[in-house]
Formats: C-alpha cells, sequence, structure tokens
C-alpha cells in the first residue's frame, strides 16, 4: 500500500496569520481572551485554545467592556466593528487579508452604486462578514445556479460580482460564466476572490485523484474549504471522506485500496495529517509515504500590532 501526501499540508498563510494572532495575544496578555467566533474552523486549534483561556462569543455583548476581543479569520462587517468602539473593546482584526481585498473590491463596487452579485454560502460567517460592505440595496447573494437564473436586475445597470474565497473553483467559474452571460457588460475583481489555498489545495487534490483509488481529506465538518476538497475527490469519481481527527477513521475504507491519497483544509495543523498517517501505517505496517514539495511555504503574511 502506498500513501500519497497533497503537496499542500499545514496551515495556509491567512489561517497561521490569524492563530499567530491568538497566540502572541495569549503571550501577551494573558487569559481570558475574548475571541469573536472561531478563530479558524477547525476543532483542534479551537479545543486547544480554549483549554487555554480563549473565550469564543458569537455576541459582543457577552464580552465585558473595556475587554479584550479579536475578530476571526473569516472578517466581520463593519457593524461589528462599530459595537466594539462603542463598548470600548480592545480589539485586534485577524481577518485574512485575502479576505480584506474583497472586503475592498465590495466597498468599492457599492460607492460606484454598481448592483453587486456575492457569491457565497448563506450563513458562512466570510460570506455575512463581506455582505456588510456592500450597500443592502445592491446586494445579490447567489450560492447556486438557480439563483443566478432567478437574479431580477433591471436592464441597463451596472453589475459587479464578488465570491467567498473559499469555494469549489470549477463551480465558481462556471457561475462567473452564467452571470457573464446574463449580464454581458459584468465587471469583475481585478484578481480573483478565490485564495490561492483554495486553488492550489483544489488541484492537488484533482493530482490525487489520478493516481489514487481513495482520498482522505482531514477538515471539520464547518471548514468550506476542507469539504470542497472531499466534493472535489467525489466529483473526479474516486470515494473521499472527510475526517475530523484520526478516530473518525473508519479503517475498513481502505480494504482493497492501494493508493490511498491524504489531503487537508487550510485550517488544519500538520499533527492531524500525521496521526492519520500514523494510524494506517500502523495498521498497514508495510505502507509507503509519498510526499511533494509544498509550493505554499515561503508564503507568509505580516502580523498587526499586537
Amino acid at each position: 500500500m502506498e500513501i500519497y501526501l497533497a503537496k499542500t499540508q499545514g496551515f495556509c498563510a491567512g489561517v497561521a496569520f490569524a492563530v499567530d494572532i491568538v497566540e502572541q495575544a495569549l503571550e501577551k496578555y494573558g487569559s481570558p481572551l475574548y475571541v469573536y467566533h472561531e478563530i479558524v474552523h477547525n476543532t483542534y486549534v479551537v479545543n486547544g485554545f480554549r483549554g487555554r483561556g480563549v473565550v469564543f462569543v458569537e455576541d459582543l455583548n457577552d464580552v465585558p467592556e473595556g475587554e479584550r476581543i479579536i475578530f476571526s479569520a473569516h472578517g466581520v462587517p463593519p457593524s461589528v466593528i462599530e459595537t466594539a468602539r462603542r463598548r470600548k473593546l480592545k480589539y485586534v482584526d485577524a481577518t485574512c487579508p485575502l479576505v480584506t481585498k474583497v472586503h475592498n473590491e465590495a466597498t468599492k463596487f457599492s460607492q460606484k452604486e454598481y448592483e453587486t452579485v456575492l457569491i457565497g454560502h448563506r450563513g458562512h460567517q466570510e460570506l455575512i462578514g463581506t455582505s456588510g460592505y456592500v450597500d443592502p440595496g445592491l446586494l445579490h447573494v447567489v450560492e447556486d445556479e438557480k439563483d443566478i437564473e432567478a437574479l431580477e436586475i433591471a436592464p441597463g445597470a451596472q453589475v459587479a460580482y464578488i465570491t467567498q474565497t473559499t469555494l469549489s473553483v470549477d463551480e465558481t467559474t462556471r457561475m462567473i460564466q452564467l452571470l457573464k452571460e446574463k449580464f454581458p457588460n459584468l465587471m469583475a475583481p481585478p484578481r480573483s476572490d478565490l485564495c490561492y489555498a483554495t486553488q492550489n489545495r483544489q488541484d492537488a487534490v484533482k493530482e490525487l485523484a489520478r493516481i489514487c483509488d481513495v482520498i482522505i481529506i482531514c477538515g471539520s465538518p464547518n471548514s468550506s474549504n476542507s469539504n470542497r476538497l472531499r466534493e472535489t475527490g467525489e466529483k473526479q469519481g474516486v470515494d473521499s471522506y472527510i475526517v475530523d481527527n484520526v478516530d473518525e477513521l473508519d479503517i475498513t475504507i481502505l480494504k482493497g485500496k492501494n493508493k490511498i491519497g491524504i489531503s487537508s483544509g487550510a485550517s488544519v495543523p500538520r499533527v492531524i495529517v500525521d496521526e492519520l498517517v500514523q494510524s494506517i501505517q500502523d495498521k498497514y505496517p508495510d505502507t509507503v509515504l509519498r510526499t511533494f514539495e509544498n509550493p505554499e511555504k515561503h508564503i507568509v503574511f505580516a502580523l498587526p500590532p499586537i
């Protein structure tokens, strides 16, 4: 049996950026330290911080006035920042810089009074945050092709689009094409809103699918980019599964398989992948591990003042 590790492993730069902010804040100020929403969508990371005194909240009113709070990597709408200021909270914004880029695009499109189509998953924290930067009267959220068909925008209106950063590359490309067919003068962001980590990881899973007869994705159930990886493998015709940790692995899925592909979401620490590999090797001692060069290893975002 052989295990092929996807070339993209460990935290992406945006997740590392957010996690390092919490780490440094804990070291400098101690606990309790408040974080608005889960800092990233990974159970291992969140539980680890919770055990060290980090308090994750869904409502800023649950934070005592004047305390310190960190906004999650997914970004927050301007209304949350205004509430934090009103309650005299000392806040640090750990929004991924690539999400901030989308916020800036949203602001510019609204300033130009463009009808703005936001492609993403309703209810996802990143989409909620980005929506806050679009004039409510100009915002149109679409999740799928049916939503695009149902769009009612006045003929002659100027239309632009932006996207959540963690979507399926193939599906998003198709939706953008449909938007262009519906709105021939559609304005696009200067660069794709899908982040490099999303693109790289989905490409890496496609590479695994050409080699492997089963794919396992390490990722939490609420992680958008991790779920897109499982779907990517499945759409390539390979049995694909997602596990939050090694204990969730059903070893029977490997029966009769010769080449196992393993990948992980952008918010998954490398230790989860290593434990999964070790578990398989314990069951199949002759398993050979194949690895590749990680194209993201030198990408780093500078931290803000903590």
